[in-house]
């Protein structure tokens, strides 16, 4: 019983999914005002959850065959033969279309509709241009910075300029994060037929000039939530300095392009996500 339970939590990605309901809960928390609807962050928070594992489960279903060959993803359980890709199929439908029936029903049209078009970014537009351009991971980046807006839209009900800051945030963060993990596995990838920036830049020039870079815009535009009033001083000098530190991060891998390097890129953004949306929430003023 606890390997299929740890089967279909391989399947739905649960730490990307898990990853996913914070960034919800904090464009939610930052939408909200000193009183707080538990009920509606909840339906946000499940309906997003359900969505984003579905995802992530039909992702697994078409690329089956390429996890196979790739040796982090062999033991998924659709390539590793534990569940058929029939299986994984099914649930992935029935995850992403109850996940936005519940957002449209419990939550609002808007915010369904950003959950169907996260899924449909994903699974049909991110997922094949894997195979095809190593552009993927810009494209990738664009539902992966979405969740943020729909819990921005759950409480408001639109996406006005806050939400976008807050899309433009994740957005920017998402590339220099999915690069280094990409040097740190570019052989994996290319076992797997991924064309990713690492495997067709043998050398990690331009996969650490684009960290560096990345790093670098994200610095101004994660400053940009206080000049909009939606944050106070504290925020605003924390944010400066994740930035800064993750940007030295970036930097490192730009002039050294090692493993050790990528690993400290990706040990940087795992650091600074989370204290950065820690920091934004607590500092919030009041809307």
């Amino acid at each position: 019983m606890t390997s299929v339970v740890n089967d279909y939590l391989i399947l739905t990605k649960v730490r990307i999914t898990a990853l996913v309901l914070v960034t919800t809960a904090a464009g939610f928390l930052l939408a909200s005002s000193a009183r707080l609807d538990p009920a509606l962050l909840a339906w946000t928070l499940l309906g997003t959850g359900l969505a984003a594992g579905g995802a992530a489960a039909l992702n697994q279903f078409l690329e089956r065959e390429a996890d196979a060959r790739m040796r982090r993803t062999a033991g998924r359980p659709i390539p590793a033969g534990r569940m058929t890709p029939a299986r994984g199929l099914t649930v992935g439908v029935a995850l992403s279309v109850v996940g936005v029936a519940i957002l449209v029903a419990f939550v609002n049209l808007l915010t369904g509709f950003l959950a169907l078009a996260t899924v449909l970014l994903y699974v049909g537009v991110y997922t094949p241009l894997k195979r095809m351009t190593p552009l993927n991971t810009i494209i990738g980046a664009i539902p992966g910075a979405i969740p943020p807006v729909m819990g921005w839209t759950a409480v408001t009900g639109e996406a006005g300029l806050p939400a976008w800051v807050l899309f433009a945030i994740l957005f920017l963060w998402q590339l220099p994060h999915f690069l280094a993990i990409a040097w740190i596995f570019r052989d994996d990838y290319r076992l797997g037929g991924f064309p990713m920036l690492p495997v067709i830049d043998p050398d990690g020039e331009a996969t650490g000039r684009q960290v560096a870079l990345y790093c670098a815009a994200l610095v101004p535009v994660s400053l940009i939530p206080t000049f909009l009033g939606l944050a106070g001083p504290i925020y605003f000098f924390g944010a400066l300095v994740l930035g800064l530190a993750f940007l030295g991060a970036g930097l490192m891998m730009a002039v050294r392009r090692r493993g050790k390097e990528a690993r400290r890129v990706l040990l940087a953004s795992v650091t600074y996500l989370p204290l950065l949306l820690a920091l934004l929430v607590a500092d919030r003023a009041p809307i």
